[in-house]
């Protein structure tokens, strides 16, 4: 009897190390029992110091609310998680490339979890083709009494009209011929550049699509879906090609008011692309975003900013009054941030306390200012939790894309030297990235 025993367990160790996937075994509290190379190879780049001790702690940068999930997980087993996406760097440089993990997480008993691990990176791009390709054709087959369709000189302009577009937005014809698209926008979801990007991006795919909110006439929104197609052969008036430069090329836009979706389309997007914590943008989500936004500004420089926040002495505050506390600090500035920035700004919780915001068409000044505000903003609330007034600060570091920088790798790495000379000069401020930041950040390291 024993020795089937010990056979069987022989056999589960084997299997153990020579599964195709990363397979770690860990108590409730994340502290790994078992683990095979190929978690162990996937792990350790993450690990801050090469620690694999515990799998929460491993993964705290890149995955700060897997222990919150597990925690909250109440059955005796079951799944507590299945194919989490977690954006993480490899690479540096000019060789960087994302690559994203699949978590899947199961309860086996009160005391132990199994961790299931893969890269997800390929997977995650066909899903991606595979959305666009469902999104077209949802719209092509959804039925014809609430759509507007808007055609669009080279230029983006409104070139001609239809009453559909009075139907679906409420304008007049003398409102919009002649207008960028836009003036169906509000005024923080898009950039003149953005708009330049969706039409270069529709002849490279065959078409652009995106999500959000929409202007009427009388200012009121609703949740509508746009897709731009490009029509390479319609003929367009001369009135709309004459001070443009216009080649002739042309574009359909279709917009589509889907606010009656938008609650069903909305938890899906939470549940995927969300923090669950905070509800703004995860890790993955973000990284995905900035991937396409370095793209487009390798296409056609411009301004692109970015900032890095952290919540100035955090971890005093969960050690003070528990992580309730700290949960509730770390819900507050997610949302002092949603409603500082714009709708077309890209607004993220990446680590534990450790927030960042992409501002495309933003210059250093630019970002600098608004950085600064959010700092005042969240300096003067406070949060309170079972009838105590919290106070807390941000500090924030800004970079911004230029003549020297062209990949993302970079523009983090000087953001987060940013954050570090305002950690350093005394917390609650803002610092744009200089030489002397790096200088600064080469100092600590090497001490």
């Amino acid at each position: 009897m024993l020795s089937d025993i010990a056979n069987e367990y022989e056999a589960l160790i084997q299997f153990l190390y020579l599964a195709p996937v990363g397979l770690a075994q860990t108590t409730a509290e994340g502290e790994i029992v078992m683990i095979n190379p190929i978690s162990a190879q996937l792990l350790m780049p993450l690990s801050r110091d090469g620690d694999l001790s515990n799998l929460f702690t491993a993964l705290a940068d890149v995955a700060p609310d897997l222990r919150h999930l597990a925690a909250a997980f109440e059955p005796a087993y079951g799944q507590i998680c299945r194919d989490l996406r977690i954006q993480i760097r490899s690479g540096n440089g000019r060789s960087w490339e994302p690559q994203v993990l699949s978590l899947s997480l199961l309860k086996l008993d009160d005391a132990r979890l199994m961790a299931v691990l893969s890269d997800a990176t390929m997977s995650v791009r066909q899903e991606r083709l595979l959305k666009q390709n469902e999104a077209w054709f949802n719209a092509i087959l959804t039925g014809i009494t609430d759509y507007a369709l808007i055609s669009l000189d080279s230029a983006g302009r409104v070139a001609e009209w239809n009453t559909s577009i009075g139907r679906v937005t409420g304008f007049t014809s003398d409102a919009v011929l002649g207008q960028p698209y836009s003036i169906f926008y509000p005024d923080d979801a898009t950039t003149p550049d953005r708009l330049h990007d969706r039409l270069v991006e529709a002849d490279q795919n065959g078409w652009s699509l995106d999500d959000g909110w929409r202007i009427k006439a009388d200012g009121s929104r609703f949740w509508g879906s746009a897709m731009i197609a490009p029509l390479q052969d319609r003929k367009l008036p001369d009135e709309y090609l004459s001070d443009s430069g216009a080649d002739g090329a042309a574009y359909c836009l279709v917009i589509r008011d889907i606010s009656d979706k938008r609650e069903a389309s909305e938890l899906q997007r939470k549940a995927t692309a969300c923090d669950h914590l905070t509800g703004i943008v995860n890790r993955r989500t973000f990284f995905e975003a900035a991937e396409i936004e370095l793209e487009r500004w390798k296409r056609a420089p411009r301004p692109l900013s970015l900032m890095v926040f952290d919540a100035d002495y955090f971890k005093r505050i969960n050690v003070a009054h528990g992580h309730a506390t700290g949960d509730a600090v770390l819900q507050q500035l997610a949302k002092t941030l949603s409603t500082t920035f714009r709708q077309i700004d890209v607004v993220a919780r990446i680590g534990g306390e450790e927030f960042a915001v992409l501002l495309p068409s933003t210059s250093e000044e630019g970002a600098a200012v608004v950085a600064g505000r959010l700092c005042r903003l969240v300096d003067e609330q406070r949060v309170v939790v079972d009838g105590v007034s919290i106070r807390f600060s941000v500090s924030g570091g800004v970079a911004t894309m230029d003549d020297t920088t062209d990949d993302l790798e970079t523009l983090m790495k000087r953001a987060d030297q940013a954050l570090y000379c305002a950690k350093a000069e005394g917390r609650n401020r803002v610092v744009c990235w200089s030489s002397h930041c790096a200088r600064s950040q080469s100092t600590k390291d090497e001490a």
